[in-house]
């Protein structure tokens, strides 16, 4: 079937009000980066549809692309016909006769915005029904769960059909709610948590602590690969590696074995929130989940953020393992997560970490350190590169050293 366009439900976004262009614009403008490939493609942003004329482009290639951008309720390939009731009822019947198979049933759904259409939305149902049942022997209608629904929709520039329905993620438009920094580990919550953040409409840049030669390349690369998984939500993410090597030696050699976790997350809670500061986000996001290791008791929590007033969303908070997994494995981070190159917090992992940290101590052992020096240097040695979907960090180094050997 050769359609004209894809016709793109808003869902959420048609709740928002007075605010409603700005969540169309920033779904508009995340759909045009997505689709940048598809020069001939035209835009159209409408208040209660977005219509993707195809001007020729693949509607199947075009639609893939779609999938996983946040803020689309659902899209459907359409035919735009003009609003002549016999050419509706043939291109109904063209449709549906070419995806229709021995013993499939079918129903018409229709919808009328132009309230002058000859038909209203029952006759629509009755006449183009009627004209797939005539012209298609041995087809059967069926009201409820019917194998091929037909969709028309009458407004006032044209009429549109279609026979598909494909669902999106929904959400809010990445972007919609500003830009947060994403504490992004090696492990399985955090990138769900990033993943529940885009949903929401943030826009993320990834930080990554590094400590080398305690963790390896492999595990500053699997990270970066883990980010590759949040990308096609986005086109690209921004990712921040922080040298934080000096730091967590420093903590290790003057601060008690039972604070180094909860001195640690200060240390990397300020650099986070240094780096939101200078790149102009409003939040800082990381993949705490209350209860699960040492660090996330609230009694932890507590001590961690008193060094920040800045707003940190936890989307995986409340959330038992087996549910974080569940997201793991659907957006496919889950394989990545659990390859074992351990990252910083692993590695420098105490014997019996404090579950009660108490914050008078943690300032008393904090005064031990030079917190503004490690700071300023770890902050000068950051690097910043994009990661975009066609990355694969892990499989590029492996290549590499088969060429070698």
């Amino acid at each position: 079937m050769k359609y004209t366009e894809i016709m793109v439900r808003y869902g959420e976004l048609s709740t928002k009000g007075k605010n409603r262009r700005l969540f169309i614009s920033q779904l508009s403008n995340n759909v045009k980066k997505s689709l940048h490939e598809f020069e001939e493609v035209k835009i159209q942003a409408d208040r209660d549809r977005m219509h993707l004329i195809l001007n020729g482009a693949d509607s199947d290639k075009v639609m893939s692309h779609l999938t996983p951008i946040f803020g689309i309720q659902s899209f459907s390939p359409v035919i735009r016909v003009e609003k002549n009731t016999e050419v509706i009822c043939q291109t109904a019947v063209k449709m549906v006769k070419e995806i229709w198979t021995e013993g499939q049933t079918f129903k018409v759904q229709s919808r009328r915005s132009d309230k002058q259409f000859i038909w209203d939305s029952n006759d629509m149902n009755r006449e183009v029904g009627g004209a797939i049942y005539h012209g298609i022997p041995g087809i059967e209608a069926q009201m409820i769960k019917p194998d091929i629904r037909v969709d028309v929709e009458v407004r006032y520039e044209a009429a549109y059909l279609s026979c598909l329905t494909i669902f999106g993620p929904g959400g809010l438009p990445v972007g919609s709610s500003g830009k947060g920094m994403l504490m992004l580990s090696g492990g399985i919550d955090s990138p769900v948590a990033g993943y529940l953040g885009m949903k929401r409409g943030v826009e993320i840049e990834a930080v990554h602590f590094y400590s080398p030669p305690y963790t390896s390349e492999k595990a500053l690369q699997k990270a970066k690969d883990l980010t590759v998984k949040l990308t096609p939500y986005v086109g690209g993410i921004q990712f921040i590696t922080v040298p934080f090597t000096e730091i967590q030696e420093e903590i290790k050699r003057s601060i008690p074995s039972g604070y180094w976790m909860t001195v640690t997350r200060r240390f990397m809670l300020r650099l986070t929130d240094l780096i939101r500061e200078e790149r102009h986000g409003l939040a800082i996001i990381n993949g705490e989940s209350l209860g699960q290791v040492a660090s996330q008791t609230m009694h932890s929590m507590l001590a961690i953020n008193e060094v920040t007033t800045t707003p940190i969303i936890r989307p995986v908070i409340t959330m038992d393992k087996s549910e974080i997994i569940e997201i793991a494995e659907e957006i496919d981070t889950f394989e990545l997560a659990i390859q074992p190159f351990e990252d910083c917090c692993t590695i420098f992992a105490p014997p019996e970490p404090k579950t009660k940290p108490k914050l008078e101590k943690v300032l008393q052992y904090e005064e031990r350190l030079d917190i503004e020096g490690m700071l300023e240097r770890a902050m000068a040695g950051i690097t910043i590169e994009e990661i975009k979907s066609s990355d694969n960090f892990l499989n590029e180094t492996t290549e590499a050293m088969d060429e070698l050997f």
